[in-house]
């Protein structure tokens, strides 16, 4: 890129702070406080996605047993055309760090509808977005990027409202919540769009078990290794030592909740300090250390949900097995 394509970029990109660092640690410390005071004992999985857990993700989502990215990538290089027609987007606001080939599809797409005007990629982490901020002023020369450093369940209202915005959610982050999280988190969204905007995302949906199991227990142990780096990374901010303790890895299906309940079992009777919170963390003999869960989905559920939230399904694609869904969603009038 030379010197003049550069400033050209800069003169396209905003980037706008509003969780900085001292707010970021200190909103992780209370998470984390508040996690290992629950029961289950959790680890939040936001310290799963430090540098070397987010490349080992990304290893993951290439695995022969992890159906969930490929999957999702074909219905939306099917549908992404379809996308762009229904919602007419002006601007693709992205929840969720990284601008994947995902992301570029409905770029694309949107492009080619002759609607994008802006992209909007809103997370934590400061160094992913201006990377990716940049990166996506380069590929596409006709559209400003306004990069949000935020929480998006704090900072959505600084969104410009001018247009009709396209909310992407996929990779079934909306599975990652607790079923309580998961209802404020679409409340949230509901309040924040216009009645002419739209909500995109990717849902894993119920099936086998055992295909399902497999994706979080590969044959290369590389969902086990992303998992003790998450406690690496605690450990490493915290002063802490849980990835000295001994504990098992463990992901299963829990067909009552219809999740896959990810983390570790202690192996005997243990304490762990964790200095900054000021604590020991006394774990039983068997005790479960949540990380993370993997909530999968059934339409009829997932529509009750939405028009809890203020949400109505508006569109509905899965591949040709069922396993996945991509979805539109837009607001009730209120």
């Amino acid at each position: 890129m030379s010197d003049h394509e550069g400033l050209a970029n800069a003169d396209r990109v905003r980037v706008e702070v509003l969780l900085d660092e001292d707010e970021r640690r200190a909103a992780f410390r209370d998470a984390a406080l508040s996690g290992l005071r629950a029961t289950p004992k959790r680890i939040p999985s936001i310290w799963l996605y430090d540098e070397t857990g987010s490349r080992l993700f990304d290893e993951i989502t290439r695995l022969p047993e992890y159906y969930l990215t490929r999957t999702e990538r074909g219905i939306l290089d099917e549908h992404a055309r379809d996308i762009a027609s229904d919602t007419r987007a002006t601007a693709l606001v992205e929840l969720g760090s990284g601008t994947s080939e995902k992301t570029r599809l409905l770029l694309d797409a949107l492009a080619a509808e002759g609607t994008l005007r802006s992209f909007a990629p809103l997370d934590v982490s400061e160094e992913v977005l201006v990377a990716s901020a940049y990166a996506v002023a380069e590929e596409y020369p006709n559209i400003t990027v306004h990069a949000i450093v935020g929480d998006f369940e704090r900072h959505l209202s600084v969104l410009d409202t001018g247009g009709r915005l396209l909310f992407a959610f996929l990779g079934s982050t909306l599975g990652n919540f607790e079923p309580e999280g998961r209802r404020l988190f679409l409340h949230t969204l509901a309040t924040s769009l216009e009645l002419a905007d739209a909500l995109l995302l990717g849902l894993d949906l119920v099936k086998d078990p055992a295909t399902i199991e497999a994706a979080y227990n590969d044959s290369a142990g590389l969902s086990e290794r992303f998992q003790r780096n998450g406690l690496v990374h605690f450990d490493r901010e915290l002063e802490s030592g849980f990835s000295r303790a001994r504990v098992e890895y463990r992901a299963f299906w829990d067909a009552e909740r219809e999740w896959v309940d990810i983390g570790f079992h202690s192996l005997g009777a243990q304490i762990v300090q964790v200095p900054k919170l000021g604590i020991d963390v006394e774990l039983a003999d068997g005790e479960r250390l949540r990380t993370q869960v993997s909530a999968k989905f059934r339409r009829e559920r997932f529509e009750s949900e939405l028009a809890e939230a203020g949400l109505k399904l508006a569109r509905w694609w899965t591949d040709d097995q069922g396993d996945f869904a991509v979805a539109i969603a837009t607001p009730i009038a209120r």
